[in-house]
């Protein structure tokens, strides 16, 4: 059981470095919950599990892992994650579809990415 929503918990999102920083944007959380909340009605279960491969990050950590100075996973306003038994493409096209002209959203190999800049609605895969 997650602390912030159904499936996500505050630990889950803190950056990964241990520095304790874990404030995420609600916005963000809610997007991905509903993800969440769309493949369990499609795989007929309660609740997926959700794995988040990264949330927010202090900025050294962001520069560790080779992020962009810009990343929007600095200000809290970015998950990657994966939602077992769904292909990530699947998660890129429901975001796609549901948030399209809204947010940023990235299809990678074995993740999904996932940004709630404002005015973003860059798309991509990789």
């Amino acid at each position: 059981m997650g602390d912030l929503t159904k499936n996500i918990s505050r630990s889950e999102i803190e950056c990964k470095c241990g520095c304790g920083t874990d404030t995420i944007d609600s916005e963000t959380v809610k997007v991905v919950q509903g993800a969440c909340d769309y493949f369990a009605k499609q795989l007929d279960v309660k609740k997926v599990h959700l794995v988040i491969t990264s949330g927010i990050r202090c900025k050294e950590h962001n520069s560790k892992v080779g992020g962009s100075n810009k990343s929007q996973h600095i200000q809290g306003r970015a998950i990657d994650f994966v939602i077992v038994g769904v292909e990530p493409s699947e998660i890129y096209h429901y975001l796609d579809k549901k948030y399209t002209g809204r947010y940023g959203a990235g299809d990678y190999e074995t993740f999904t990415h996932l940004d709630t800049k404002t005015g973003n609605a860059r798309r991509w895969s990789i």
